[in-house]
């Protein structure tokens, strides 16, 4: 990692977030959680035991802040060095419309395996499965106990 520095001016307005994004901007490959932070420190002119203190909330910070993004292993990097690139060929209407008859043949095809049970009973005649239930009141329960 080559070595930053930052004028007190530049630092004033600066949070942790702010001066990890400058660190990993002027870097090309990713920093572990720890160097990243310590190298934070280093550039913001603090002391050493903020390292132990705060770098809970330095995780905290980089993990809800779009602008970073955490790979294997705990190393940290900027989001955009990692979307992925999509690309559309011209080709896509053809591919479509292959798409489509594929589903309508699809389609076709299963609805000539359906297979109804004429022998299924019609709704009006369902057999009644409550015809032995019994509807008892408040009332009623009152008195049985």
């Amino acid at each position: 990692m080559k070595k930053l520095t930052l004028t007190e001016e530049q630092l004033e307005s600066m949070s942790y977030g702010d001066v990890a994004q400058y660190i990993l901007e002027n870097n090309t490959k990713p920093i572990s959680l720890q160097d990243l932070f310590k190298e934070v420190i280093r550039l913001m002119g603090l002391p050493e035991s903020d390292f132990e203190t705060h770098i809970f909330d330095f995780f905290t910070l980089l993990s809800n802040d779009k602008n970073f993004i955490m790979l294997d292993k705990g190393m940290w990097d900027l989001t955009v060095r990692h979307q992925n690139k999509i690309s559309i060929s011209k080709d896509t209407e053809s591919d479509d419309e292959e798409v489509e008859e594929n589903l309508d043949e699809e389609i076709e095809e299963d609805d000539s395996e359906v297979n109804y049970d004429d022998s299924s009973l019609d709704d009006d005649q369902v057999e009644d499965d409550f015809k032995d239930l019994v509807i008892i009141n408040d009332d009623e329960l009152d008195q049985e106990s």
